[in-house]
């Protein structure tokens, strides 16, 4: 058994502490990969820990704790986007550059760019109209009554294109989503 985790089920507190503090960073690093919010990204980790100090003498561990930690935080964080619907924080869709080049490890990485595409590729399949008014909304960051007047619409029309475009993206990113998740 791994040595680790046997200290924690006696509730050895100075190894919980090692190792919280050897690993809360590339855990951090991997939820903010799928949520893309610092923090929740914070929260999600620290609820995995809380959890496995509460119920680590029911754990059943096949492989190394922090793996397991690590597949109980991509899973937290794909369940926390199915529950928001995914775009119902719409920051999510702002496609913050800075957190896509904040960490740099390549593992972690690769899947914050895969996501990335995804959300791209989404939003490339709406139709074209409501594709130019998300993108201005969360590219190019317009207003409402910006979007407006550069496409010549109304502001009413702009915020119903943004509602159905919301509604077709969480239906094909929850797919996306759920398909990554059979998949790992």
């Amino acid at each position: 058994m791994n040595f680790i985790i046997h200290e924690i089920r006696k509730k050895n507190e100075k190894v919980f502490k090692n190792f919280y503090e050897k690993h809360y960073i590339e855990l951090l690093i991997r939820a903010n990969g799928y949520l893309f919010d610092k923090d929740t990204s914070k929260d999600m980790v620290q609820e995995v820990f809380i959890y496995v100090w509460e119920n680590a003498s029911s754990l059943n561990i096949k492989s190394s704790l922090i793996g397991y930690m690590h597949t109980m935080v991509k899973n937290r964080c794909l369940n926390y986007l199915k529950s928001i619907k995914v775009t119902e924080n719409l920051e999510i869709l702002e496609f913050n550059i800075n957190l896509m080049s904040d960490q740099s490890d390549s593992v972690f990485e690769k899947e914050k760019q895969g996501v990335y595409r995804d959300v791209l590729e989404v939003v490339d399949a709406l139709p074209e109209k409501m594709r130019q008014i998300v993108k201005l909304k969360f590219i190019n960051n317009y207003k409402y009554s910006e979007i407006a007047e550069e496409l010549n619409i109304s502001t009413n029309t702009v915020k119903t294109q943004l509602k159905r475009a919301k509604i077709k993206m969480t239906e094909l990113l929850s797919l996306i989503f759920l398909l990554i998740q059979v998949s790992s």
